[in-house]
């Protein structure tokens, strides 16, 4: 057996998930960060009320009973230099970045002394978790901002450097209640990626090595580009329609699994459905 240390999970949520209620989502995401024993920082750097979100997070989690929060503001990239932000990620089992502007992640973290730290605990096995911009930041190449838009075009998408905790694939969030399938389309036919994953409101992916599980409410959607037989990208002016035919579409709800490495949902016995509110 490998000494090597087994990499955390990723915990990768759509947006919109339920704080007041069952917190399925979150839930999930302080059992895998070692339940009770959790010692949780929250990332502020994607939104512009750090304070309000930071102390509604914490009092989420401290609800959950973990056993501690602690939360990292990172208003400008200077921030993450200090040494107490840094010594805050090595003593958590989780880091959670809230949502907001990806684009602000990536500016005020990115290759800084945080950064390396949040890159380490993960290999040695903390788990990260994202909402929202949180979420989208996970890739090595993330959509930074785009229009909803059902048809793919050139100008659908806008990307940029991510985070690199999920390489290879593309990320999409809030992606049913804001019709997000056109953008991720045109992310694929764009960049070298074959694999888009576009995860519903209330919704996650928990990634634990080359497989991932569906929690919550809504589905995930994949989408598997490497099957595609045709695109008409080249030539294409920017507000030009994209024509892409024979990419694969997969549906899974709640408690579905899919392995990212052979890019195919593992069907194993009747799957677990979670009760729809009314």
């Amino acid at each position: 057996m490998s000494s090597e240390q087994k990499r955390g999970a990723l915990v990768i949520i759509g947006g919109a998930e339920d704080k007041q209620g069952d917190c399925v989502v979150l839930r999930e995401f302080v059992r895998c960060a070692g339940g009770r024993k959790a010692r949780i920082a929250v990332m502020t750097a994607a939104t512009s009320l750090p304070g309000e979100v930071g102390d509604e997070y914490t009092r989420l989690f401290e609800r959950l009973g973990v056993e501690s929060v602690a939360v990292v503001h990172t208003d400008r990239r200077e921030d993450s230099e200090r040494e107490e932000s840094v010594q805050v990620i090595e003593q958590t089992t989780g880091i959670f970045f809230t949502g907001g502007d990806q684009s602000r992640i990536v500016d005020f973290i990115k290759g800084t002394p945080l950064d390396k730290a949040i890159h380490k605990r993960h290999r040695e096995g903390a788990v990260i978790g994202g909402t929202s911009a949180g979420a989208a930041m996970m890739p090595d190449e993330m959509i930074v901002g785009g229009a909803s838009v059902s048809n793919p075009s050139v100008d659908a998408v806008s990307m940029g450097p991510g985070m690199g905790f999920l390489p290879g694939i593309v990320v999409d969030q809030h992606f049913a209640q804001r019709g997000r399938l056109g953008r991720l389309l045109t992310a694929l036919v764009l960049q070298p990626a074959v694999l888009g994953v576009g995860i519903d409101e209330d919704t996650a992916i928990i990634v634990d090595g080359d497989e991932f599980e569906v929690v919550g409410r809504g589905a995930i959607t994949v989408v598997d580009e490497s099957t595609a037989t045709h695109n008409n990208l080249e030539g294409l002016l920017k507000d030009e329609a994209i024509a892409v035919c024979g990419v694969k579409l997969h549906i899974l709800p709640h408690g579905y699994h899919f392995n990212l490495k052979t890019r195919q949902p593992v069907l194993s016995g009747n799957q677990a459905v979670p009760p729809v509110s009314v």
